[in-house]
């Protein structure tokens, strides 16, 4: 049973339920017998224990995952077995009295079998409402988790259009192509179809729910090599790709957030730029790795550690129980691990 699956609230609200529930046969017993029926409980708690089954195992392991035939099969053997538990269970009085009315009267004895209906319609209403509980359960938990997907996503857009026109960025690599041309380089040319090319990503393509991960590859290329303009000695910025990701999607602008932090911090007092950065698809699954030299730049705790959380925040909430990410740090270097199960 995923007693985790329940909160503090939740908790409550099960137990102040059962003790307005366990109320009623305790009443019942003392006003009708004047003490505590002990098999009137047993068989309360055995209602309790067809609830708990259904809600915490049946239906979200089962009717939940789509398993129909199991799920059908293993609520009929739950119910067939609790009758019979219930069947044989010691009679209490009230029982006693019905058997003994029925023999005087010679009621015949498949009438007479009747008086086990009532239980097995308990059990049953039961099971139906510990099923119904977790049904809803799901759907305002679904339901919960796409709002906030949705209210996430309109967050992102809005961080993301402040953002896409970076005036420091922009700056940056309209200076660095100013450069090549008044040089006369041959890779001004180039610099500005790569810059172009970075912006209408950011724009227009990245709008979207998912993308190609070749674009967003495509897009990282793009954002490297404009900043190795910028950079002074940009020898050991290396950029690794292997496995097949042709046909696979991904959730736009994830990585590069890992990315714009390696280039920001990774410089070290001579102005040599250190970051190593390298994605590997295996199989469904995208391997993106970071580290870079921590340089002399002086980093901005506060700003940093809210980009850290939204970058959390967005994994949960578009790769929920499907990534991994870990961050940490030694004395010279800064390292990236993330991995992404991708549909």
């Amino acid at each position: 049973m995923n007693f985790r699956s329940i909160s503090y609230k939740e908790f409550w609200i099960h137990v102040i339920a059962w003790v307005c529930l366990l109320s009623f046969p305790i009443s019942y017993s003392y006003t009708q017998f004047g003490e505590l029926d002990l098999h009137m409980l047993s068989r309360f708690f055995l209602n309790g224990l067809v609830f708990y089954l259904n809600y915490l195992v049946l239906v979200p392991q089962l009717l939940l995952k789509k398993k129909m035939i199991q799920y059908i099969g293993l609520s009929i053997l739950l119910l067939f077995a609790m009758n019979i538990i219930v069947m044989n269970l010691p009679s209490s009085a009230d029982f006693d009295a019905i058997n003994k009315a029925m023999r005087q009267q010679r009621i015949p004895k498949q009438m007479r079998q009747f008086r086990y209906v009532i239980p097995t319609m308990i059990s049953f209403a039961f099971f139906l409402f510990g099923g119904t509980i977790a049904l809803v359960k799901d759907f305002y938990k679904r339901d919960k988790m796409v709002k906030q997907k949705e209210i996430q996503k309109t967050e992102t857009e809005l961080r993301l259009l402040k953002n896409q026109l970076n005036p420091h960025f922009l700056f940056n690599s309209l200076n660095s192509i100013y450069s090549l041309v008044r040089n006369k380089s041959s890779e001004a040319p180039e610099a500005v179809i790569t810059l172009s090319e970075l912006m209408r990503y950011m724009l227009y393509e990245a709008r979207e729910e998912k993308v190609p991960l070749t674009k967003e590859i495509n897009y990282i290329k793009n954002y490297i090599s404009l900043q190795r303009l910028r950079l002074s000695n940009s020898e050991h910025v290396t950029l690794a790709i292997k496995g097949d990701y042709e046909d696979r999607k991904i959730y736009p602008l994830l990585l590069i957030s890992f990315i714009e932090n390696a280039f920001k911090y990774g410089t070290d007092f001579k102005g040599v730029t250190d970051i190593a950065i390298s994605i590997e698809i295996v199989h469904s699954k995208l391997i993106f790795r970071v580290n870079n030299f921590l340089g002399n730049y002086k980093k901005d705790e506060k700003s940093s550690g809210i980009g850290l959380t939204n970058i959390r925040s967005r994994l949960e909430l578009l790769y929920p129980n499907a990534h991994s990410l870990s961050i940490s740090k030694d004395e010279k270097r800064y390292f990236v691990d993330l991995e992404l199960i991708l549909s």
